[in-house]
């Protein structure tokens, strides 16, 4: 910055040379030293907070049928950095889980809707936690509003149905009465509510189902009594003048037990409902899949069916 020159002048005095300052220079240079001190300090305040938007990766919004929402987020930062600040996405957090590009986990503080992690070196980050302030609810309809300062990406409840958004998407898709949704960065808004046609029309053939099975077993248990019948009556006829009449009992056969879904649900009755559609997919899959079927059949990130897995293990 370049400062106004001092004009000076020297005058001849008896006793030697004098320096003559105006004063309107020297209250010129005090006014404008703490201006560029304050400009300085503003540049400063202000790098950590674009460090922590500009290096963003990934941001997924994951909204379950309780109205809770799950957020996966992950990150680029400085490895030379002892720590970072990054901003969370409501104020009520739960479940938070951070690690670093190889699966540990990082120590952080978290102070209302941001987060200080202590990145050891970490170049890369992932972020993943629960929050309840980013749906409400006004009688059947809810509401998703969200402002995102990058691109990020959105999977609404099953058998959800979308009445208004306050932003256009880049790209939509439904697989399994699901929407998955891409949004630009920005202030968007989302009302949807659950059907129940759709859930009503998914337990109609289990029903249908049922019913067949009982009438089939019905069926058979008919014919085993009538030959257990008709073969007491040859050894009754058989027997009558000789020996006395004796009588056959049949012992019931256990039923095999089989894998039940059910059976998991009432033991384990803390289970979410997306680990209860990954049991029903496991089951109605001969009772095993790959961790890439789930994540393509959920449309769940890797980080995120990956926790599922571990979750459902335990």
């Amino acid at each position: 910055m370049n400062l106004q020159q001092i004009v000076a002048q020297k005058h001849q005095s008896p006793g030697g040379e004098m320096l003559l300052v105006r004063n309107t220079d020297i209250l010129s240079t005090m006014v404008r030293i703490p201006i560029v001190v304050i400009g300085l300090v503003l540049v400063a305040l202000s790098a950590p907070i674009q460090q922590s938007f500009g290096s963003s990766r990934t941001l997924d919004f994951t909204i379950y049928p309780d109205g809770s929402t799950h957020v996966f987020y992950e990150l680029d930062v400085d490895p030379l950095k002892l720590e970072i600040m990054v901003e969370l996405f409501g104020e009520m957090i739960e479940n938070i889980t951070i690690t670093d590009e190889d699966g540990f986990l990082l120590s952080n503080e978290i102070n209302h809707n941001s987060v200080v992690i202590e990145t050891f070196g970490a170049s890369h980050i992932s972020i993943d936690y629960d929050t309840q302030d980013l749906v409400s609810k006004t009688g059947k309809i809810w509401a998703f509003a969200i402002d995102a300062p990058v691109q990020y990406s959105l999977l609404t409840p099953k058998d959800s149905v979308i009445v208004e958004m306050g932003n256009f998407p880049l790209s939509m898709q439904v697989d399994n009465q699901q929407s998955y949704l891409t949004f630009p960065p920005g202030q968007t808004n989302i009302s949807y509510y659950i059907s129940t046609l759709a859930s009503a029309q998914s337990v109609q053939p289990i029903q249908e189902d049922s019913t067949a099975g009982n009438s089939l077993i019905l069926y058979i248990g008919g014919i085993a009594a009538v030959a257990i019948a008709a073969a007491i009556v040859i050894i009754k006829r058989k027997s009558s003048r000789i020996e006395p009449s004796v009588t056959i009992q049949k012992d019931e056969q256990p039923k095999p037990q089989s894998l039940d879904p059910e059976a998991i649900f009432k033991v384990k009755q803390d289970l979410r409902e997306d680990d209860k559609e990954i049991i029903n997919f496991i089951s109605a899959n001969g009772g095993q899949a790959y961790e890439s079927e789930l994540r393509k059949k959920f449309l769940q990130p890797r980080t995120t069916m990956w926790r599922a897995v571990k979750r459902l293990e335990r």
